[in-house]
């Protein structure tokens, strides 16, 4: 028997999709929504990749700038 406030598992909403109708995660090349969000997520895993480069002492912004 189930608690009170869980679900099972088969019991999951639909996928969200976007206004164009396709899946939002779906990798679309092109203008559309899905591309701006993945846009997006490979340029907070690059901010966070130049982050730990300058943590680990490899900083181009100081050299350049001579901080």
């Amino acid at each position: 028997m189930a608690t009170q406030g869980t679900r099972p598992s088969t019991d999951l909403p639909p996928v969200a999709t976007e206004y164009n109708g396709r899946d939002r995660n779906e990798f679309l090349f092109g203008w559309t929504p899905q591309a701006e969000i993945w846009n997006g997520r490979f340029a907070a895993i690059g901010f966070l990749a130049y982050l730990l480069w300058d943590l680990a002492g490899y900083s181009v912004v100081r050299d350049v700038l001579r901080i």
